[in-house]
């Protein structure tokens, strides 16, 4: 059983589709994650990365690179 598989949360500023966009080269071209998300709906504009090895700091070091703020939620 591969405990590395997690779903990490996170609340960020990205807030449209536009926004998603812009993101989704930073975490497509990232190892370690096998599905992200973000939902716009969500006051919180909550960010889940299902984690294959990735840590919280790497994803918040690449939404960061891509210009947006991020906070981990657990």
């Amino acid at each position: 059983m591969n405990t590395d598989n997690k779903i990490l949360k996170f609340k960020t500023n990205i807030k449209c589709s536009g926004c998603v966009a812009q993101v989704t080269p930073f975490l497509n071209a990232t190892n370690g994650i096998s599905h992200w998300e973000v939902d716009t709906t969500d006051k919180d504009k909550i960010l889940s990365v299902h984690s294959e090895g990735i840590t919280k700091e790497e994803v918040m070091k690449k939404v960061t690179e891509a210009g947006y703020k991020i906070e981990f939620l657990g």
